[in-house]
């Protein structure tokens, strides 16, 4: 994952628009904001238009975009990225936490910060000395950052600790007026009197991924639910259940958002996840790809979820989840409660998100809140200086007494040998 998103930032600062607009010496900008996804590479943008920066981060707090305003959280209670432990972490946890933690540090170290290095000179700094400004190192400007924002919320991650300068939005993507369902949807969903499950696995598993069995299996197992059934797929099928109708394109948020809407059967991405515990939704997840498995999992330890391995046979497992949750009313009550504190904020996250960005460009990147963690080294985070001063005191004092020691020992024996020959 560290060199496939390398490489899409190596594409993304290299290809011929992006070089245009970073040679354009009247461009400029109070603000950049940049995806972390697994590269550092975008901190190297804002020595050419020296504007402050700010990280997006679209995943839940964890080590590797922490340390970046902070310092390395510690993994006995903070998780990896991709890790859907929830503390407190069992002993074998933790040693797969610190694993984690360390793996990937020796991963950014001495794999990929090599290559960062290597495009920055080649596709930043030019543009730097063709503007006469100084060029700074790569290191110096992945701790630059004036603002982290996180597509997080104690309501689908954890309560994490964080520095001032991260500021959880999670949810700032979602409309909060919601649009009006297209008629024959609101038709359908008024008109369901057991409820409706939605079904969408997002963009990226296609229907003519499916293999015909499994279509076939799925709309038998959709067909004999008592519930309507709204189902995002890119194809219509044939000899379809009354109570199954397919739709190419779907308004997700609107269809979430309807009272008579009991259950959402999702591929598990973050910003649909945040969408189920929004609306209130209780899932059936079936994940698919990176933080997917992440994110139900944590879904199903927060009790609001269950689970389903994607296969070529796993209708029947679909079956047992989907009715498991639908005869439990536990997972809706779980999933309203989440939506509660969700929604139990100051400000909305979009209002959120426009204010800290106006306000780092109002304080000139906003040195206020950056960590004083950033301005420490590594070995007085550890206390090793104090370490090696006690080390150095002991030694000495070891040595004075030793010294004392054979010098007393050696006057002693002197005054014994005098005492024999007299």
């Amino acid at each position: 994952m560290f060199f496939m998103f390398i490489e899409n930032a190596r594409l993304t600062v290299s290809t011929a628009p992006v070089q245009e607009l970073f040679k354009d010496k009247n461009k400029k900008f109070d603000a950049i904001i940049a995806e972390w996804m697994f590269s550092e590479l975008y901190a190297g943008i804002q020595a050419i238009y020296e504007c402050p920066m700010i990280w997006l981060s679209t995943v839940d707090p964890h080590w590797m975009v922490l340390k970046l305003i902070d310092d390395l959280p510690n993994p006995a209670y903070i998780t990896d990225g991709l890790s859907a432990n929830i503390p407190p972490f069992t002993f074998l946890q933790r040693l797969r936490e610190l694993y984690y933690q360390l793996a990937g540090q020796y991963e950014q170290y001495w794999l990929t910060y090599g290559m960062e290095q290597k495009y920055y000179e080649e596709y930043i700094i030019p543009h730097i000395r063709d503007k006469s400004k100084p060029v700074p190192t790569l290191e110096t400007l992945r701790y630059n950052a004036s603002l982290m924002l996180g597509n997080s919320h104690p309501s689908m991650g954890g309560a994490t600790q964080l520095p001032q300068s991260y500021k959880p939005i999670g949810g700032y993507h979602i409309d909060t007026n919601v649009k009006p369902l297209p008629e024959n949807l609101k038709k359908i969903m008024d008109n369901a009197k057991h409820g409706v499950i939605y079904f969408s696995m997002g963009s990226n598993l296609r229907s003519e991924k499916f293999p015909k069995e499994l279509k076939e299996g799925i709309l038998k197992v959709l067909g004999e639910l008592k519930q309507t059934v709204i189902w995002k797929f890119g194809e219509d099928l044939p000899n379809r259940p009354k109570n199954v109708h397919i739709v190419k394109w779907a308004p997700q948020p609107s269809i979430l958002a309807h009272p008579n809407c009991v259950l959402f059967i999702t591929h598990g991405g973050l910003l649909s996840t945040t969408e189920a515990i929004h609306f209130g939704v209780p899932i059936v997840g079936i994940p698919v790809f990176a933080d997917q498995f992440t994110n139900i999992q944590l879904a199903v330890n927060k009790g609001f979820a269950k689970k389903v391995t994607l296969s070529y046979t796993m209708t029947k497992e679909l079956k047992e989840q989907v009715e498991s949750i639908l005869s439990d009313p536990k997972y809706a009550a779980k999933a309203k409660e989440l939506s509660l504190i969700y929604h139990d904020r100051p400000v909305k996250p979009g209002d959120e998100l426009v204010h800290w960005v106006e306000h780092v460009v109002k304080t000139n990147g906003a040195p206020h809140l950056r960590s004083p963690a950033l301005m420490v080294p590594w070995y007085q985070k550890l206390y090793l200086d104090l370490l090696a001063t006690i080390l150095a005191v002991l030694i000495t004092v070891m040595y004075i007494l030793k010294k004392l020691y054979r010098s007393i020992f050696k006057k002693s024996g002197k005054n014994i040998g005098s005492k024999k020959r007299n």
